[in-house]
């Protein structure tokens, strides 16, 4: 089983902005979410730890309290915003949102696009998926976009698919790898974060 999950909350998160590459640790609400995550995963048998380089997802791997070295793996890095990155959603103009919807292979400047994150994440996740056993899980520390990337992955949609989904902070995800293929098992679990 391939566990996503995605890191707790930070500050730009809290106030409605886009949060790609900007490295910002996680607050002190974040932190507990991701002791809740850690809390939700207990007695899962989990036998790797892969995250991505970002400060946030770093500081959730810290707080799953799991006893196994983290692997950090850019290629679950957030999707690179560009020019918009850390601005306010609201502050984003509505003829970008639009493209960006139409056009998974469009990127803004000085980023990236939808396509390109796609296509890093199902390597990632074949990689994950041809050394897993059916038994054993590997929990993934990321982001919305790479999360997202990766549940397309695993219900064979197209790149413009995470556009349909919702996510939410500290939120676990879970694909089943098989030889028949990936299937999502649940996606945005956010039960355990009840009365933080």
């Amino acid at each position: 089983m391939i566990i996503l999950v995605r890191h707790g909350q930070t500050a730009a998160n809290a106030d409605g902005r886009l949060l790609g590459r900007v490295d910002l640790s996680l607050t002190p609400l974040g932190r507990r979410q991701a002791a809740a995550v850690g809390a939700a995963l207990a007695g899962v048998s989990v036998v790797r730890l892969v995250t991505s380089p970002l400060a946030r997802c770093r500081e959730t791997v810290e707080a799953l309290g799991l006893a196994l070295p983290a692997e950090v793996d850019d290629r679950w890095i957030e999707l690179d915003y560009g020019e918009y990155d850390g601005r306010p959603l609201g502050s984003v103009p509505t003829e970008v949102w639009a493209r960006w919807r139409v056009e998974p292979g469009w990127a803004p400047a000085g980023g990236e696009s939808l396509s390109a994150v796609a296509g890093r994440v199902r390597e990632a996740c074949g990689e994950l998926a041809d050394r897993s056993d059916a038994d054993q899980d590997v929990v993934v520390v990321s982001h919305v976009s790479p999360i997202k990337a990766a549940v397309a992955w695993a219900v064979g949609a197209g790149d413009d698919a995470p556009w349909r989904m919702f996510l939410d902070v500290a939120a676990i995800s879970r694909i089943a790898v098989g030889p028949l293929g990936p299937s999502l098992r649940s996606f945005n679990e956010t039960a355990h974060l009840a009365g933080l």
